[in-house]
């Protein structure tokens, strides 16, 4: 792959990742399918499941934990961010020292309280899930809360590993939320995703209920080998 978003020890512009899409299947069951070929892959590749990394001792042994965003937001911060709106929830990065600016929707505010606030401490695997619509572009929403997606993020070591989720399959719902995006996008919003016409029309010839997921190959390899680039 290759994305122009800026680079990092643990971020290349140009970079290998893995990804699968199983029809008639939902985030739920990517989730076992995952921690079960991670612990597969340590115990062929180093003979146990548990993993150096740094100064850390990394056990993939399944199953792995898994917690809600809005649930790990709270944890970690004391605050409740479910219910908030935008002015809430500038309000709320102010209060905690996020740095934000004028072209931040919600979700992107929310993204950076998680990362600032959140993922560092996952240094065991940890699937981080139902992550809020604004913040998904392409997932499914939630079966029991619209307001959320059914998507998980797998956290190792303080770092995102593997991105999944329940496909959006649902044309008119796909279009508005690029509609969403462009919004985003003409505030300012970089990342914010244009709308993609040929992929709208695609959906609406049809599409199973589908799970995808992609695994960062060389994050994986730095994780394996014990190695920080």
């Amino acid at each position: 792959d290759f994305r122009n978003e800026g680079m990092d020890r643990t971020h290349n512009p140009e970079f290998t990742q893995m990804e699968i899409y199983v029809a008639y299947k939902d985030y739920n069951w990517m989730m076992d399918f995952t921690e079960e070929m991670l612990e597969k892959i340590c115990m062929d590749v180093l003979g146990t499941t548990k993993v150096r990394i740094g100064d850390n001792e990394v056990n993939f042994k399944r199953p792995f934990k898994r917690i809600s965003m809005i649930d790990s937001i709270k944890e970690h911060t004391g605050l409740d961010i479910s219910e908030m709106d935008l002015q809430a929830l500038f309000d709320t990065c102010k209060e905690l020292g996020v740095e934000t600016d004028e072209s931040m929707g919600k979700g992107k505010l929310i993204d950076e309280i998680f990362g600032e606030k959140c993922e560092s401490s996952y240094i065991q695997p940890t699937f981080i899930t139902d992550y809020p619509v604004e913040m998904s572009p392409l997932c499914k929403k939630h079966r029991d809360n619209p307001e959320l997606t059914e998507r998980f993020e797998l956290m190792v070591n303080g770092k995102e590993l593997a991105n999944a989720y329940s496909e959006l399959n649902d044309p008119i719902d796909q279009k508005e939320r690029f509609e969403e995006q462009v919004k985003l996008s003409e505030k300012g919003d970089d990342e914010a995703m244009f709308i993609d016409h040929d992929f709208v029309r695609s959906l609406e010839y049809g599409m199973p209920p589908t799970s995808g997921m992609g695994i960062g190959i060389d994050r994986l390899c730095m994780f394996l080998t014990n190695n920080s680039s």
